[in-house]
C-alpha cells in the first residue's frame, strides 16, 4: 500500500474518502477471496494464488495499489473478511457485479478470469444452488435473505488490510464527528439513548457503563476490549477483527474520548493469530493516517491502542480476571465492588466492552440512536451476531435483529436439520448457556426473553442438535469444559463443578443412581448462587436446563439402563447380524471373556451379560457382521 500523508483535520479525512471512492468506483473489477480463518484453512490462499497466476497468464492488468486511478482498466485482487457463509467456502466475490462464488478450487481460477473478469459473465457451476434455483448474487441466497447486517455490513466487502477501503465506506467519520462536533457527555448520551447493550453476555447498558466511568475524577483512564472469545463454537469476535478491524479501533477511540481515556488495550487470545496480525496492521495504518495516536486529526485528543495476547484461559473472559492478566498477574477474578468503572486496570477507571459492542458504536454516532432502535425490539435494540453451528443445514456467521425467533434462525436462515432427523435442542451461550427445546422455537432471541427461560444470549454461540444427541452427555461435555477452566479461587466453583462432573460421568457410564439427580440439582444451585464470578455462577446452566427439559433422559440412563439417543458408549452392546455371519467362529475364538457361542457354519450370538464391549469381535470379523448398537 502506498504511504499517504497524515490527516490533520476532518476536511482532509473527507477528501481522502472522496478520492478512495473515486478510485474504487473507477476500478474495472474487484476480486475478493474470503480471508476468514475458515476459508483460509480450507484452501483460500491457494485460490488467491491461482487467480493471480490466471490474471497474469491472460495479461489482465492488476492494480498494485487500489488508489492508482490512472489504471482504469485494471482490476484489484485481495482478501476480504468472512462473508459469513462458512460451510460453502472458499468464497470468491466479484464486484461490482456482486457474483458470489462458493466452494471455489484453484482449478476454477481460469474460468473466473476468462468468463467473469474478462467478459462479465458468471461461472454458473460456481454459484450457490438449491433444489430449485441458482443464485448469482450474495443477497439473493436464502441464507442471507432474513439477515440484517450492521456490524457485519463491511465484512466480506472491504480489504481489511487497507484502511482506505474502510475510509471509503465512512470509516472514521464517526470519530471525526464525535471529536469535532460532540462533547463527551453528548457521545455517552447518544450511546445510552440507542439502548446498545453489551454484546459479550450479560447485556448491561453500554451507555450507562460509559457514564459511570466518565464521571469518575482521574488523571488516567483506560478502555479495554474483551476479545477473549472462549466459548466452544463461537467465532463472532474473531471474524469481526479479521474482516473489519478498524470498526473495533474506531469504536474504542470514541469510547476513549467519551470517558476521558487516552489509552486502550485489546485483550485477544493468542489462538487468533490472523486476527492479531490484522489488528496490528490496522493500528499501524491508523497511526500513520493520524486517526490513532497523538493529536488525532490535528485536534487535542490522543488515544493509543495496545494488543495484549492472552493464553487462552476461559476465565479471562470475566472482566476482572482479564484486567489481572493485562497487568501481568494470574487471570483470576476479583470481588466486586469496586467495579472497573471506578477501579479497573492498574487501579484506574476502566471501561470494558467486547468486540461486537465497540463495532456498533460508529454506526450509532453516524446514524443516530433512533436509527439503531429501528432494529430489534424496545428493550433489546439493534442486531446480534451469532455463530450458527451443529446439526443444521447452513452453518456460519449470521446477524439478525434482536427479537428474531429461535425457529426463524434454525429453520429459515439455518435451513433446518441437515440430517433429516427431528430437531431436539439448541445450546445457546456456550458452556455458560442453556438448552432451548422445541417449545422455545417461537422464543425471541433477546436478553430478557432468554433470561425468562433460564438461558442467556452470551457471546452468541448457537449449537443446533438433532434427536441423536444425548443431552446428559451434552451437560457432561460442557461441565468438563468449565471444570477445567475454573481458576480455582473459590471453593464452590472449584469443588462443585468437579463433583457435578463426577456425577454426570457416572451417569453416562451406566453407574448412576436415582439420588444423583437431586444431588446434581442441589450442587448446581449452590455453585450458581455462591460462586465469585460469572464462570462459576453460569457453569451449572447446562445441567439445570437439561434436567428441566430432559429429565426423562437422565432417568432412562439411571433406571432403564439405556441411552435414548444411542450415543453413550457404555450403553451400547455388540450383536451379530445373522444374515451377514458366515459361522467362521473367529470372533468366538478371539473373545477374551468367552461371551460368544455358536456352531461352525451357523450364525454366532453374543451374550450381552458377559460382553465387556472390548470390540475385538468387530475388529476380527471379515464380514462386518458384528455391530455396536
Amino acid at each position: 500500500m502506498t504511504p499517504f500523508a497524515k490527516l490533520n483535520s476532518p476536511t482532509e479525512l473527507d477528501a481522502l474518502k472522496r478520492k478512495a471512492i473515486s478510485a474504487i468506483q473507477g476500478c474495472a473489477t474487484r476480486v475478493l477471496v474470503c480471508g476468514g480463518t475458515g476459508c483460509m484453512a480450507n484452501g483460500g490462499p491457494a485460490v488467491l494464488d491461482a487467480l493471480q497466476k490466471a490474471l497474469e497468464k491472460h495479461e489482465v492488468p492488476v492494480r498494485a495499489d487500489i488508489m492508482r486511478e490512472e489504471d482504469e482498466d485494471a482490476i484489484t485482487i485481495g482478501y476480504s473478511g468472512c462473508p459469513g457463509y462458512c460451510q460453502v467456502g472458499p468464497i470468491v466475490r466479484i464486484l461490482p457485479a456482486d457474483y458470489f462464488y462458493v466452494q471455489v478450487k484453484p482449478e476454477d481460477a481460469d474460468d473466473i478470469v476468462t468468463q467473469t473478469v474478462m467478459n462479465g459473465k458468471p461461472v454458473d457451476r460456481l454459484l450457490f444452488k438449491d433444489e430449485n434455483n441458482s443464485y448469482a448474487k450474495r443477497d439473493d441466497l436464502p441464507f442471507y435473505k432474513d439477515q440484517v447486517n450492521v456490524v457485519l455490513a463491511d465484512c466480506g466487502v472491504i480489504e481489511p488490510g487497507d484502511i482506505r477501503d474502510y475510509i471509503a465506506r465512512d470509516g472514521y467519520r464517526a470519530l471525526a464527528e464525535a471529536l469535532f462536533g460532540l462533547t463527551p457527555e453528548a457521545v455517552v448520551a447518544e450511546v445510552t439513548e440507542s439502548g446498545l447493550r453489551g454484546r459479550g453476555g450479560a447485556g448491561f447498558s453500554t451507555g450507562r457503563k460509559w457514564g459511570f466511568t466518565q464521571v469518575v475524577q482521574s488523571a488516567k483512564k483506560y478502555v479495554v476490549c474483551n476479545a477473549d472469545e472462549g466459548d466452544p463454537g463461537a467465532f463472532m469476535d474473531e471474524s469481526i477483527m479479521e474482516g473489519n478491524p478498524h470498526a473495533l479501533l474506531e469504536g474504542m477511540a470514541i469510547a476513549g474520548y467519551a470517558i476521558g481515556a487516552d489509552e486502550g488495550y485489546i485483550y485477544v487470545r493468542a489462538e487468533y493469530p490472523l486476527a492479531i496480525s490484522r489488528l496490528r496492521t490496522a493500528i499501524s495504518q491508523a497511526e500513520q493516517a493520524g486517526l490513532l495516536g497523538d493529536r488525532i486529526l490535528g485536534g487535542p485528543f490522543s488515544f493509543h491502542i495496545h494488543i495484549k495476547e492472552g493464553a487462552g484461559a476461559f476465565v479471562c473472559g470475566e472482566e476482572t480476571a482479564l484486567i489481572s492478566s493485562i497487568e501481568g498477574q494470574r487471570g483470576m477474578p476479583r470481588p466486586k465492588p469496586p467495579f472497573p468503572a471506578n477501579s479497573g486496570l492498574w487501579g484506574k477507571p476502566t471501561v470494558v466492552n467486547n468486540v461486537e459492542t465497540f463495532a456498533n458504536v460508529s454506526k450509532i454516532i453516524l446514524n443516530g440512536a433512533e436509527w439503531f432502535r429501528s432494529f430489534g425490539i424496545e428493550r433489546s435494540p439493534g442486531t446480534k451476531v451469532f455463530a450458527l453451528t451443529g446439526d443444521v443445514v447452513n452453518t456460519g456467521l449470521i446477524e439478525v435483529p434482536m427479537g428474531t425467533t429461535l425457529g426463524d434462525v434454525v429453520f429459515k436462515i439455518g435451513g433446518g436439520i441437515r440430517t433429516g432427523r427431528p430437531f431436539k435442542a439448541v445450546q445457546i451461550g456456550g458452556p455458560s448457556g442453556a438448552c432451548l427445546t422445541e417449545e422455545h422455537l417461537d422464543l425471541p432471541l433477546d436478553y430478557d426473553s432468554l433470561k425468562s427461560v433460564g438461558a442467556m444470549v452470551g457471546s452468541g454461540g448457537l449449537v443446533v442438535m438433532d434427536d441423536s444427541t444425548c443431552m446428559v452427555e451434552i451437560a457432561r461435555f460442557f461441565m468438563s469444559f468449565t471444570q477445567k477452566e475454573s481458576c480455582g479461587k473459590c471453593v464452590l466453583c472449584r469443588e462443585g463443578t468437579k463433583r457435578m462432573l463426577d456425577i454426570l460421568t457416572r451417569i453416562v457410564s451406566g453407574k448412576g443412581k436415582v439420588e444423583d439427580i437431586s444431588l446434581l440439582e442441589e450442587l448446581a444451585l449452590t455453585v450458581r448462587d455462591g460462586s465469585l464470578c460469572g464462570l462459576g455462577k453460569s457453569a451449572p446452566n447446562p445441567v439445570i436446563s437439561t434436567l428441566k427439559h430432559f429429565r426423562d433422559e437422565y432417568l432412562a440412563h439411571i433406571v432403564d439402563g439405556v441411552c435414548p439417543a444411542g450415543e453413550c458408549e457404555s450403553f451400547k452392546a455388540y450383536s451379530i447380524v445373522s444374515e451377514k455371519c458366515k459361522g467362521c467362529g473367529l470372533c468366538a475364538k478371539k473373545c477374551p471373556v468367552n461371551a460368544i457361542s455358536g456352531e461352525l457354519k451357523s450364525p454366532y450370538v453374543i451374550d450381552a451379560t458377559l460382553c465387556t464391549r472390548c470390540g475385538v469381535c468387530a475388529e476380527v470379523c471379515k464380514f462386518d457382521a458384528v455391530v455396536l448398537s
